[in-house]
Formats: C-alpha cells, sequence, structure tokens
C-alpha cells in the first residue's frame, strides 16, 4: 500500500475518534512528499532518520516528528501494512527547553512600536494588525493559533468577551476583556471592514487581503522582524532570542504580580488564570510563572510581611 494512502487512512481513524490532527496531518504530508510516491514498505531506515534530523540542529521538534510517526506506524503494523516499525530506537540527546522569557513593560512598548517597520513588502493595514495582534496575545494570553482562528463573529465588543473556539483541548471557553483592549479591537474591525473582500462575521478575525487569515509561519516571520527592530537580543545563557509565544507566559507572570502587589489572595486566585488560559490544570499554570525579578520581589515582600505577623500568606 502506498504511504499516501497510508497515511490517508490513519488520519480518517485519527478525525473519527474526535482528534482534529490539523498540525499533525500537516506534518505527515510534509513525510509522504519527503518520501516519494513509493509503498509504505519500501520507506527505510535511514530516509526516516533524515527526515527526522531535518537540516538544522536538533530540537524539540525532532521529538514530535518521531511522536506522530509512531503513531502512524502503530497503525501500519495493525493494520498489516508493514510488519514492523523502522522508526529508531535510540532517541537522540536533545538541547534543553528554552526557558520562557517574560518581557519587560519597555519591552512590550518597543515591540508596538516595531510593528512600524512591517510597512515594507506588507499591505498598508498589516502593520496596525499585527500590532493588535499582540496586544490581543499579551492581553488575554491567548495561544497564537487561538488567536489565528478567532472570526469576527467571535468577538462580541458589546459584552466585552471573545469565544476561544477549536482550543488545545477541544474545548470553547469565554474569555472577557478589558475597556483598552475592547477599543483596539473595535478600531481593528473597522479597518478590517476596508478590505477588499466584504467583512463577514465568519471570516477571519486576523486577514491581510481578502477571507484568508494569517497563518502561524507567517506571523512567526513577521514577530522575528519586529523582535530585532525593537532590539531585543538573545538573553545570556540561552541559545535563541525570545519568542511571539513568550507573551502568553508574560501575560500570566504580569497578572500574578499585580495580584501580589494589590495584596490578592494569589493562591485562591491561579484557578482562576488556569481557567482563563484555557489550562486543564493548576499545574499547567504554575509552569508559567517564572520566577522574575519582579515577581521574587513581591512574593519575597508578601513573605516578609507575613513572616512579621502582617497577615496571611496568600
Amino acid at each position: 500500500m502506498r504511504l499516501v494512502d497510508v497515511i490517508d487512512a490513519y488520519l480518517t481513524r485519527q478525525r473519527s475518534l474526535g482528534m482534529r490532527f490539523d498540525s499533525a496531518g500537516q506534518l505527515l504530508r510534509r513525510f509522504s512528499r519527503a518520501m516519494g510516491d513509493r509503498p509504505i514498505q519500501e520507506v527505510t531506515p535511514e530516509a526516516i532518520l533524515d527526515f527526522l534530523n531535518g537540516d538544522g540542529v536538533l530540537t524539540a521538534t525532532w521529538t514530535l516528528k518521531h511522536k506522530v510517526l509512531t503513531g502512524l506506524y502503530r497503525f501500519a503494523v495493525s493494520r498489516g501494512y508493514v510488519v514492523n516499525s523502522p522508526l529508531p530506537t535510540a532517541l537522540p540527546k536533545l538541547p534543553p527547553q528554552q526557558t520562557p522569557y517574560v518581557y519587560s513593560t519597555d519591552e512590550l512598548r518597543r515591540l508596538l512600536e516595531a510593528t512600524a517597520i512591517l510597512r515594507t513588502g506588507h499591505s498598508r493595514h498589516v502593520p496596525a494588525m499585527y500590532r493588535t495582534l499582540l496586544l490581543l496575545l499579551y492581553g488575554t494570553g491567548m495561544r497564537i493559533g487561538e488567536a489565528l482562528r478567532l472570526t469576527v463573529r467571535d468577538v462580541d465588543l458589546a459584552e466585552r468577551v471573545i469565544t476561544v473556539r477549536c482550543t488545545k483541548f477541544f474545548k470553547t471557553r469565554l474569555v472577557p476583556i478589558g475597556p483598552k483592549l475592547a477599543y483596539e479591537l473595535a478600531a481593528h474591525l473597522e479597518r478590517r471592514s476596508l478590505l477588499p473582500t466584504p467583512l463577514r462575521k465568519t471570516g477571519p478575525l486576523f486577514a491581510s487581503r481578502g477571507m484568508r487569515g494569517w497563518c502561524y509561519p507567517r506571523v512567526i516571520t513577521m514577530f522575528q522582524h519586529v523582535r530585532r527592530a525593537a532590539g531585543i537580543e538573545c538573553p545570556v545563557g540561552e541559545p535563541r532570542p525570545p519568542r511571539l509565544h513568550d507573551l502568553r507566559h508574560t501575560a500570566a507572570v504580569h497578572r500574578v504580580v499585580a495580584w501580589y502587589r494589590a495584596g490578592q489572595d494569589v493562591q485562591r486566585l491561579l484557578p482562576q488564570l488556569a481557567t482563563y488560559l484555557g489550562h486543564l490544570n493548576i499545574r499547567s499554570t504554575q509552569r508559567y510563572l517564572q520566577m522574575t525579578p519582579d515577581l521574587l520581589q513581591v512574593a519575597n515582600q508578601r513573605f516578609a510581611r507575613y513572616a512579621m505577623g502582617g497577615g496571611h500568606e496568600g
């Protein structure tokens, strides 16, 4: 049986079980193209290893590819398309995961200002729209994919709430927003209505031309240009510079810092933050709360007051 047909059958089965399998499906399509139009039995371990290794240094993507292909070959073996899996059993030692980065308020301001560089080579609406995307990611702590899947109908400015559909865990959640972000989104929708194609409720919230929404790779590439223009370099001891995804970490940490400074019961509020971010449990949220200098300082101040009998420690 041809590899592409096995992949089709595997994707059909996974989606019939309720799994979206969007990114995994794209990865398997890339695997199929890399292997060529051949029977799955002719795919060699050497060719698979080349696909896993890629062209650059090893990253966590290696593990992701291996995990997706493991599922494919487990399916293929169970159906008798291959006798055994040709995937490598020895996993390479990968570099440590990148430490989440928490942007300072000054760095956030510089990122917003640096979106002006996107005037070159893009639609005239792109700089302002990308600025709105950054504000949305920071203001709500959304995942990038969640923000890019938003449609116009998902933004309720009257109630100041955003409906996030197709989340990481196949759930829908409501995300309340403040007046400043609501004002920015209202201006964004006004700009969005100026695109050539009429604005429809089902149209993507972020799009430059017509009804085609921004894709993840393009948004990441634009951020790399914006980050460099903002003068935000690779932190000391880190192999890579801060990412767009780090706005999610930043949103979580800044919220906890604000709670500490306001004297709030942080432990009681963390489950609410977990729900807001779309986490399954509080442990996922706690991993986002890296000990930045600001967070460490306010936590120490809170503990000092508690140790001196100044009140209950939250």
